[in-house]
């Protein structure tokens, strides 16, 4: 486990964003020297070639970027942009539409708090030792640089409205918890009524089982904590859409409890929603190690069919809610003459398992708990409108803000800038993505290539679990125990051992 120090937060190079310094246009190098004169002198070689990926951005506008970024909580694909039937998602799927969504993205851990700290710091787990929720990766890194932070430190406006960083929910909700403060200019956790929302509903977990399903049909949005935080937005829109911003939303839906207004419950009608599928003996072939991590999870969480359907329209309808508030956010920014000049990003911060192979929730490594979406909308890219099938991770969101908006990043980063993504989708990349998880004494790490996954498991007797996404996308058939998987198998150990620097492009 690495222990290397991150770097303080005075580090980073401070580019200061102004009009007469380091922005380049398009016309070249040569007037951008003249504009820049000392202080491009200054520049080392990597942030002076930042600032160039960056100018056709930049260029259109002759002022820095505004970052807006996007956040929902345990959100996984379940969206109309990544191909699903029924959910009703459609301003994602506008932002889509105008950026590059990247159909094969994953996080680096599985759960709440170590997600978002790799993201938001651009390490792996084993470098944050954020290892579970409610850790603060200040109590290993006192002096490193998030990447709100170093928008802040370099002249931009950082402020956050909702869940960010790890915050419980919903006992959190409202508070500052773990939102690290030295990140922002401006924090707030908006409160919410959460479960104790007046409305219709139930809880949905059998006698015996507890783990927060629940369901709440709401009479209006007033008092979700998403709606105040989309009122917050378009405040701090309106008040600093005059200089540059990186504004952070953080929703909390579609977490539980399922609290959405009545409106989005009825676009899915309970006849109408079909019970996952899973062949019978799904779980025969997995090891006992990966069915020991929150073993109640499994098995549909002992709900019956009726309360399967409840759990699934809860979902939908809480992230139709949450989109609903995305939208009003991105509709306040058009209209405030700010999208030529923004870059938008939309992520959940892990998947969530809605009943495929009888397992809810999140905390596997399996498709549904380790994929994510994520759309990154850059004006004047040439991908816009374009997928990407490409496989990256969450750590490479932060060296891409700093590549698009020209500012230098710590040195130690462990993701790879999306920029070239970005104007080229289809481009070769990373060889693999890479997800683990830490349970009691169990330890799992998997690997996704472009055709397979693999898993390891240590503690509970390990294991180890081989699909194949060409011919069992929904990973039914562990080809770890298959002789005639065996060359493709030892070709997935190396590359899990070989770890993430040998699978960069």
């Amino acid at each position: 486990m690495s222990r290397r120090s991150l770097p303080s937060a005075a580090s980073p190079a401070r580019l200061t964003p102004n009009r007469s310094a380091v922005w380049l246009t398009d016309p070249g190098v040569c007037a951008a020297r003249r504009r820049c004169g000392r202080k491009l002198a200054m520049m080392t070689r990597r942030s002076f070639l930042s600032a160039l990926g960056a100018a056709p951005l930049i260029g259109q506008n002759r002022r820095p970027p505004n970052v807006l970024f996007l956040a929902a909580d345990d959100m996984n694909n379940a969206l109309g942009c990544y191909g699903h039937p029924r959910v009703k998602s459609p301003n994602i799927d506008a932002l889509a539409a105008r950026g590059v969504l990247f159909e094969r993205a994953y996080c680096q851990f599985p759960l709440c708090g170590p997600s978002r700290a790799s993201l938001l710091l651009g390490l792996r787990p084993d470098t944050t030792r954020v290892l579970a929720n409610n850790v603060d990766f200040r109590d290993f890194h006192p002096n490193a640089v998030t990447l709100p932070q170093l928008f802040k430190n370099n002249g931009w406006f950082s402020a956050r409205e909702g869940k960010m960083f790890h915050m419980n929910v919903p006992g959190g909700v409202g508070t500052p918890q773990f939102q690290d403060e030295p990140s922002w200019n401006h924090s707030v956790s908006p409160p919410g009524l959460e479960a104790k929302t007046p409305g219709e509903g139930r809880r949905l977990n059998p006698p015996g089982v507890n783990f927060g399903m629940q369901w709440i049909a709401a009479a209006t949005d007033k008092g979700q904590a998403d709606t105040t935080a989309a009122d917050h937005a378009l405040a701090l829109l309106e008040q600093h859409k005059d200089r540059p911003f990186f504004l952070a939303v953080g929703f909390v839906r579609p977490h539980l409890p399922f609290v959405a207004p009545s409106r989005f419950y009825d676009l899915y009608p309970l006849n109408t929603i079909e019970v996952p599928k899973n062949p019978p003996n799904d779980l025969d072939d997995i090891p006992e190690a990966s069915k020991s991590v929150r073993p109640h999870l499994w098995h549909n969480m002992k709900m019956d069919e009726p309360r399967i359907r409840e759990a699934l329209r809860g979902y939908w309808a809480s992230t139709s809610y949450m989109d609903d508030q995305l939208g009003r956010v991105m509709r306040g920014m058009e209209k405030m003459g700010l999208a030529s000049n923004t870059i938008v990003v939309f992520w959940g911060d892990h998947g969530w398992h809605l009943g495929e192979h009888t397992r809810w929730q999140k905390m596997s490594l399996m498709e549904e708990s380790a994929r994510v979406p994520l759309i990154i909308a850059a004006p004047g890219r040439k991908g816009n409108g374009k997928p990407s099938r490409a496989l990256v991770e969450f750590v490479d969101v932060y060296p891409t803000l700093a590549e698009l908006c020209g500012i230098r990043p710590p040195d130690n980063l462990e993701g790879q800038s999306l920029a070239p993504l970005l104007d080229n989708p289809a481009r070769p990349f990373k060889k693999a993505a890479f997800t683990q998880l830490l349970y009691e004494d169990i330890t799992g790490r998997s690997v996704r290539t472009a055709r397979y996954r693999y898993i390891r498991w240590e503690g509970r007797g390990g294991g180890e679990e081989l699909y194949d996404h060409e011919t069992d996308p929904r990973e039914f058939t562990n080809l770890a125990l298959k002789p005639e998987a065996r060359r493709v198998l030892e070709e997935h150990r190396k590359i899990l051992d070989a770890g993430w620097r040998a699978a960069r492009a």
